[in-house]
């Protein structure tokens, strides 16, 4: 194997500090993102680094993914801003009275202001995941046959090392407790709850060692029964609880097994097997097929389900769970259930025209989306279309910061962990919920209102160069992202500018009028574009902008220098819509490279 992986899974991101108080949405009116596998070493590329679909490996001093990238002051390089850009600031009028071009590097790019909810970041890749912004995570747990008391992490038949469940639960624990520590000083609303997605593979012993363990550390943080109303009573297990309610609780999602369940490798992942996939990946998903049907499997001793209080994982054996409307209440199956769906299994329900339907389900019940069985590399699913199905989990392999990671960091960028999906896909849209999908699906074509794109750009300062530069030629290429109607596709149009080329008597000019102070070969680093890109859209919450810098290299693939992602939702207030920003350019690795980018986003309707 290229490398050893640690065996916790993070799903990353639910973000609560983009919910104003008033707001009484529930879990099921949020979206999350991220799966993590965390990996020791490094570990072979599988894509070349110029697809703007890849990334690198995720290093322990980089917060991407989770929304937390640049969430920490002071602790990425200090930008600086060539003189070309204070030229054309200065020729066209950027800056306020009194404002100065370090008061205008200081304004965030979007209206969702940073928060600090973390501490110190620490080489522990477990602490390092929630703080980049994880808020759910997924724990492999095995029997550990030199100890049945104390259960193991790993990921069951694959050559990787294991460690002690009881430490992965004081990791969490440790987390939780300086994020509540940290919002009771800053007088904030509370630290975001956990969510914890136990992969069940122990016995009854293991199951009560899990059981015991988990009360023993988490103690009061963990959510062992239906929270306390504002009233003093209890809300029924059958109701949904708003998420304020839960505090800095650790919740835990548990598996329910239905009679005749799907298995984890469907059908439709079966039959997407790649002929490239090697026969050791065909035998492993081999026996894990098999250890699903085996009776000890199946068996969730009671004490363990309890803990299910809000989540109870479930792969549904059939169509009920989204044509049983407007409960959509699952046919023998368990109060509060998650629909544990692969990727490839909710496509083909997509392909059949049941998109409307499921968005109806989600928006009273969760949803948990994974990859299918044959990504077996560090490739992602996407999660904007399953997003814009209102699936609350998307599962994302956190080793690279390639395109997935990059939607996924905008989506949650200078949050806590939880935003409110779009309205149409929220539970309190009683109207919307009894439509039919015909008609569900026009009037949420009818709210949709045609609208224009324009980014402003001005130019960039420190592009970085790579070692094997030979000579920069930088452009920006931007990739416009939205689900589009039908439910779970995705569109994307791409618009560029010109490359940046150094004038041949550029060091000539700048000797004579000492306009030029820095050496001729680092001006190409400094471009100045000053073009507009356009683009004209369906407006909806989940519209997205990849910004690439590239650089135009002759008779070769052209690389990825560094990149940035914004949400349109978050420019389009009056503080941002309209008004000059430089926003901070992240390498592929997720780290702030130095450079920015000044642009002013434009969004009006048409």
């Amino acid at each position: 194997m290229d490398q050893l992986k640690h065996t916790l899974s993070g799903l990353g991101g639910f973000a609560k500090e983009n919910l104003p108080p008033q707001v009484t949405g529930t879990v099921t009116d949020l979206t999350s993102s991220v799966r993590r596998k965390l990996t020791l070493g490094s570990r072979r590329r599988t894509q070349p680094i110029d697809d703007e679909e890849a990334g690198d490996i995720i290093p322990s001093d980089a917060h991407a993914g989770g929304g937390h990238s640049t969430c920490k002051p002071g602790d990425g390089p200090q930008l600086r801003v060539s003189p070309a850009l204070h030229s054309f600031i200065a020729r066209n009028h950027i800056l306020q009275s009194e404002e100065t071009v370090s008061d205008l590097l200081s304004k965030p790019h979007i209206a969702v202001p940073p928060e600090i909810l973390f501490g110190e970041s620490s080489a522990d890749p477990y602490r390092h995941t929630l703080q980049a912004g994880s808020r759910c995570v997924e724990i492999d747990v095995w029997d550990n046959p030199d100890n049945l008391d104390e259960p193991k992490v790993t990921h069951g038949y694959t050559l990787v090392s294991n460690i002690p469940f009881r430490e992965v639960c004081k990791i969490i624990l440790q987390v939780v407790a300086e994020e509540e520590k940290e919002e009771e000083e800053q007088g904030g609303g509370g630290a975001a709850p956990v969510l914890i997605s136990l992969e069940n593979h122990c016995g009854a012993r293991g199951q009560e060692a899990l059981v015991r363990i988990m009360k023993e550390v988490w103690g009061r943080h963990l959510l062992d029964k239906p929270v306390e109303t504002g009233e003093g009573g209890h809300t029924e297990q059958d109701q949904h609880v708003p998420l304020r309610e839960l505090g800095s609780k650790i919740v835990v999602i548990v598996e329910h097994h239905l009679v005749n369940e799907a298995s984890s490798s469907s059908s439709s992942d079966s039959s997407s097997d790649s002929s490239s996939e090697d026969e050791d990946s065909k035998k492993e998903k081999r026996q894990r097929k098999q250890a699903k049907h085996t009776p000890e499997a199946k068996l969730i001793l009671p004490e363990l389900a309890e803990l299910g209080v809000y989540g109870q994982s479930v792969k549904p054996p059939d169509n009920s769970w989204f044509t049983t409307p407007p409960s959509f209440l699952l046919k023998d199956g368990p109060h509060h259930h998650l629909i544990n769906v692969s990727e490839s299994g909710l496509n083909r329900l997509l392909g059949q025209g049941h998109g409307a339907s499921i968005a109806r389900h989600n928006s009273r019940h969760l949803m948990r989306v994974y990859p299918k069985g044959t990504r077996i590399s560090s490739k992602n699913l996407k999660p904007l279309p399953f997003w814009g199905l209102g699936a609350q989990v998307c599962a994302l392999n956190w080793q690279t910061f390639d395109a997935s990671m990059q939607i996924n960091e905008a989506m949650f960028a200078g949050t806590g962990g939880y935003v409110l999906k779009p309205s149409w896909l929220r539970g309190n849209n009683a109207a919307m919920v009894g439509l039919g999908d015909k008609e569900f699906r026009e009037t949420v074509s009818r709210t949709r209102r045609r609208k224009r794109l324009r980014l402003v750009v001005a130019g960039a300062s420190d592009v970085p160069i790579r070692d094997t530069d030979k000579e920069l030629k930088p452009y920006l290429t931007c990739t416009l992202l939205h689900p589009g109607v039908p439910f779970g596709e995705m569109q994307q149009t791409k618009k560029k500018t010109d490359v940046f080329r150094r004038h041949k008597l550029t060091a000539l000019i700048g000797g004579l009028t000492g306009a030029v102070a820095r050496e001729d070969e680092s001006l190409v680093t400094d471009p100045v574009w000053e073009e507009t890109l356009e683009w004209e859209f369906e407006d909806d919450e989940l519209v997205f902008l990849r910004m690439f810098i590239k650089s135009d290299d002759s008779f070769s693939s052209n690389p990825v220098l560094c990149v940035a992602s914004v949400r349109l939702l978050y420019v389009q207030s009056e503080e941002v819509n309209g008004q000059w920003r430089f926003v901070r350019m992240l390498d592929l690795k997720g780290r702030e490279t130095g450079c920015s980018l000044l642009v002013k986003f434009e969004v009006d309707e048409i």
